[in-house]
């Protein structure tokens, strides 16, 4: 059984289609590819700033990076990774896209983003908060409020006409149960109760 999951785009050979974009699984949905019945928004994350461990750096709101402290911002791609899209809708919302999108160094993902800060190679950086958990050497500086961020949506669902569908539904079915829901919640996940 094939499994995709985060921020991988679905191929057509995958049995199982998780991932970190509603609007992608929206799409995959409207080519007809995903057994509807299966389809739940599984969990949510939050969206943190983080610097290097040793920085001084203090961010208390969105402002703050489009400061003279901040050269440079690692983002997940703005224009493609959902980590990056939704770092760029929170900072669009608060009116400080279009001062800091100069300063954006965009990488090929959000774990891409982590080690351009853990590396120091930028001064900041917009990450899911369950990233930051995993490093030593980073630190959060400012986790975004959920009343300013956008909603982070990780859907899964069955991939519709697969040799394994029954099984795949299983895999989901399991996914949404309290056990997964207790392991995700470990990593930091919000797990979304129907």
């Amino acid at each position: 059984m094939t499994f995709i999951h985060a921020e991988k785009q679905a191929k057509p050979e995958a049995d199982v289609f998780f991932s970190a974009d509603e609007p992608l699984m929206d799409k995959v949905a409207g080519e007809g590819l995903v057994d509807a019945a299966s389809r739940r928004s599984l969990l949510s994350n939050r969206l943190v700033v983080i610097v290097p461990l040793d920085s001084h750096l203090k961010v208390t709101g969105p402002a703050d990076l489009a400061g003279p402290a901040v050269q440079k911002i690692a983002l997940a791609d703005p224009n493609a990774v959902p980590a990056g899209k939704y770092a760029r809708a929170w900072l669009e919302k608060a009116h400080q896209w279009e001062a800091i999108r100069e300063r954006v160094v965009p990488a090929v993902d959000v774990r891409a983003a982590l080690a351009a800060v853990e590396a120091g190679g930028v001064e900041a950086g917009v990450v899911y908060s369950t990233d930051a958990a995993i490093s030593k050497k980073v630190r959060v500086a400012y986790e975004v409020p959920e009343s300013d961020a956008p909603l982070i949506s990780y859907p899964v669902a069955a991939i519709k006409g697969r040799p394994q569908q029954d099984a795949a539904r299983r895999v989901v079915d399991c996914l949404a149960g309290d056990e997964a829901g207790k392991t995700f919640e470990s990593f930091g996940f919000i797990v979304r109760h129907p």
